[in-house]
């Protein structure tokens, strides 16, 4: 079984920021800040395990490595694969017009 290193970029730390800073300081639910917190970490290990398995998703963007999906709660991590790492690049409210941010 292939072992995957794990990465992530500064995109995905930015779109953190402002689900973070949405749920704390306009819903003023810092409960929310650790469930979604812990869920994300939680789901994104254990898609490292194979980051593989899921269908890439489609977009109306061409890319060498497509992208591939996390579904954690209303919001989706987008990952790529590279060689034997796991990239995680961006976290997105779910109902936002993906094709057009990605």
């Amino acid at each position: 079984m292939a072992r995957f290193d794990l990465r992530y970029s500064t995109l995905f730390y930015e779109d953190l920021d402002k689900i973070k800073d949405y749920l704390l300081f306009e819903l003023k639910n810092k409960q929310a800040v650790k469930t979604l917190l812990n869920n994300t970490e939680a789901a994104i290990k254990k898609r490292l395990a194979n980051p593989l398995s899921p269908a890439s998703y489609r977009s109306i963007s061409s890319r060498p490595n497509p992208y591939r999906r996390i579904l954690v709660g209303n919001y989706i991590i987008f990952y790529v694969v590279v060689g034997n790492v796991m990239i995680i690049r961006r976290m997105l409210y779910g109902r936002r017009d993906l094709d057009r941010i990605l």
